[in-house]
Order: C-alpha cells, then sequence, then structure tokens
C-alpha cells in the first residue's frame, strides 16, 4: 500500500513534461503545453494495456484515483478493463436508444406530416397502447420478429385493424432508427407479420341510415338545440364530425364554407357549397356562437366528438353519424346519376392516380352546389325526383 498516492494536488500542478507514477499502475503525462493525461498501466492475460483515464483538467487526483481502483478490481476478475469498458459503453447507448426513445424522436420528425401537429394523439397511441408496454424499454437493436409477434398476437384477430395500425407505425419507428444508424431490422415487422398469419377478424363498416329513411330522422331534429343544429349541418353537407364541430363563422364565405387544411382528413383546404337549407341551419346556429365557433360546449371548446353519436344512441338509433356520408353516397348512386368524380368530390375524396390529378385541377364546385341543393331537398322531404348530373 506504500506505494500508492505518491502524488499530491500541488506536483500535479506543477509538474514539469513527462510522465509521473502515484503507485498501482496509475500515472500522469504531463505534455509540454502544459496540459496532463492520465492513464492506467496493467498487465492482463500475460500483456501490457494503457486505459486512459481523462485530463487533469477535468479529473481531480481524487477522482482518478477511485476510478483506477474501480479498474483494477476489474483486471482482478480476469478481465480486460479496456473492452469492459467498451462493453458498458455499448450498454448505455442501447439504453439511450431503447424503442420507446426511438418511437417518440419518430413522431417528433413526422409531426409536420399530420394533421394539427399529431397533437390528437391518433398517430402515436396504437404503439402506445399495445407495443411500448411490452418493448418500450428494450434496446431497438435487440427487437426481433418474434418479439414484435408476441406484443401484438393478443390482438391481432381480435383487433384486427388496430394491431395493422400499431405494426405499421412501429416499422416506421424500425426506419427512424435504421437513419440513425442503429443497427436495427428493418424486415422485422414484415418477418413478424408472416408469423402471425392472416387476421380472422372481419372488417365492420360503420352503420349507415338508408337514405330512405334520412328525411324522417332529419324531421325530428327540430329542437334547434346546438347539437340538432350541427347534426343537421352534418347530414346536409356529407362532412366528417370534426370540421363540422369546429365550424367557425369565418369559414362561411357567401355560399360556401371553406374548411381550412388543417381541419381536414387530407390536409387540404376543401369547399362545401350550401344549399339553402344549410345556411339556414348556420343562420340559426350563429345565435349560439362563442368565439365565432358555431357549436360551442356547454363549458369551454366546441362539442364533443361523442355529443352527436349520444343523442343517436338515446334514440336507439344503430346508425353512426358518420354513417351519413354512406347515406348521401348511397343516394347518389342509387337515385341519382351523378357522375363518380363529382360524388366522391363531395366527401372530399380523391380520385384517380397523380398524373390524372396533376392534369384535373377543378373541385366541381358549382356541379356539386346543384347536387347539394337537391340532397337538401331530399333531407327536407322535398322532392323525391331522381337527379341527372353529367360531367363535362
Amino acid at each position: 500500500m506504500a506505494t500508492l498516492n505518491r502524488l499530491s494536488a500541488l506536483h500535479v500542478k506543477n509538474a514539469a513534461p513527462g510522465k509521473y507514477s502515484d503507485g498501482g499502475g496509475l500515472w500522469l503525462h504531463r505534455r509540454a503545453d502544459g496540459g496532463g493525461q492520465w492513464f492506467l498501466r496493467v498487465q492482463i492475460h500475460g500483456r501490457r494495456r494503457e486505459m486512459g483515464l481523462g485530463s487533469i483538467a477535468e479529473v481531480s487526483l481524487k477522482e482518478v484515483r477511485e476510478e483506477a481502483a474501480r479498474w483494477r478490481a476489474v483486471v482482478r476478475t480476469g478481465k480486460d478493463p479496456i473492452k469492459e469498458r467498451e462493453r458498458l459503453r455499448r450498454e448505455a447507448a442501447k439504453a439511450d436508444h431503447t424503442l420507446a426513445t426511438v418511437a417518440r424522436e419518430a413522431f417528433e420528425a413526422r409531426k409536420a406530416e399530420l394533421k394539427n401537429d399529431g397533437k390528437s394523439g391518433r398517430w402515436f397511441s396504437p404503439l402506445e397502447l399495445h407495443i411500448l408496454p411490452k418493448l418500450g424499454n428494450v434496446p431497438i437493436e435487440e427487437i426481433d420478429q418474434q418479439d414484435i409477434k408476441n406484443a401484438l398476437a393478443p390482438i391481432w384477430h381480435s383487433k384486427g385493424e388496430t394491431a395493422q395500425k400499431a405494426l405499421g407505425r412501429l416499422g416506421i419507428v424500425i426506419q427512424h432508427g435504421a437513419a440513425m444508424g442503429l443497427a436495427v431490422d428493418i424486415q422485422a415487422t414484415a418477418k413478424a407479420k408472416a408469423l402471425l398469419g392472416k387476421s380472422r377478424q372481419k372488417r365492420s363498416h360503420i352503420p349507415a341510415m338508408p337514405w330512405a329513411e334520412v328525411p324522417e330522422f332529419y324531421d325530428s331534429l327540430n329542437e334547434g338545440s346546438i347539437t340538432h343544429l350541427a347534426l343537421r349541418l352534418l347530414i346536409l353537407t356529407a362532412v366528417r364530425s370534426h370540421p363540422v364541430r369546429h365550424c367557425h363563422i369565418d369559414d362561411i364565405d357567401g355560399n360556401t364554407w371553406v374548411i381550412p387544411a388543417e381541419r381536414m382528413k387530407s390536409g387540404k383546404e376543401f369547399r362545401v357549397p350550401l344549399s339553402t337549407e344549410a345556411l339556414s341551419v348556420i343562420e340559426q346556429a350563429a345565435a349560439f356562437a362563442r368565439d365565432g365557433y358555431l357549436f360551442p360546449s356547454v363549458r369551454k371548446g366546441v362539442i364533443s366528438d361523442a355529443t352527436m353519436s349520444r343523442l343517436m344512441e338515446r334514440r336507439e338509433v344503430t346508425a353512426h353519424p358518420h354513417g351519413f356520408r354512406s347515406s348521401f353516397r348511397t343516394w347518389c348512386a342509387e337515385a341519382t346519376e351523378t357522375p363518380r368524380e363529382i360524388a366522391e368530390m363531395a366527401l372530399a375524396h380523391s380520385i384517380g392516380g397523380k398524373v390524372e390529378l396533376s392534369y384535373r385541377r377543378t373541385d366541381y364546385l358549382e356541379k356539386r352546389r346543384t347536387l347539394m341543393e337537391r340532397w337538401a331537398s331530399h333531407v327536407t322531404g322535398n322532392t323525391a325526383e331522381i337527379v341527372q348530373l353529367v360531367a363535362k
């Protein structure tokens, strides 16, 4: 023990260029430029190894002695301290690159592509609910197809669509890990899908009301309440629930409703032609407006996604609010001669490939205006005529 701790802090500070032993294999290498480096010299498996322990500017004499004692203990177990330190560094790096960490980085990187910067949580929730609880703390480089299969097997046949979404999101996260330079298996999700097999769950469509029954239901929404008016506007415009609930008085431009891109599923601004009946509904809703929103909730913000659904549930109606889009589309097909592209455009659906879309730059607004006026006539029970629209 007498050979240990030969140096003093003052000696380290004032030492001339050269190498000085503190004992026990710990050395100070003082450079001519005034800097200095600590290193540990040990014998392992018959060969000498020198292990850097940091600079004198960053590591004090007391700290370096503790570090040297730690690595001498490793040598006594028969391990190479340099290899052991590298192993521990790799383990630490893996801990920093857990699936949960990389998943959140991938989500942050994709926010600009998601509606409202992904604040609704719909992109991340399949991962958060079904993958991360089981694999979140696992280093992403260690995840293989068997891990993924085991995580998704409990819901693969009972919640097939959700499981598929979770698998797709996980594939994006693994691709992100590859872009980070991590040694991930980018085919892991495809292999897991092969192991899981085909899902037995049958996809069910959102329940919709037959178009012939819509007028009677529409007529029953006669209280003039916020919920009744919101449902009426949803039916008349065949728009999704989110844009209807967030409809702002400033979005109305004459007889056209201009829905901002951030409220559309497509992420693109969409113009909705307003029928005379729809304009009447908006005029009635304006009396309830708060902060410009036509359908405010009792406390703050706008009515929730469940408000209209619950009204229909209380009436024991099996259809859902979103199903009125299907009612409208079926009416177009069965009761009119509306060209497919106009009917689909009325639902804000994209028709055709990229080349076709690049040349077709119309949204058929005026043709849709005629169509929506006739849909309003049907909904209000004013006509049962067959509508004929010709695309030109």
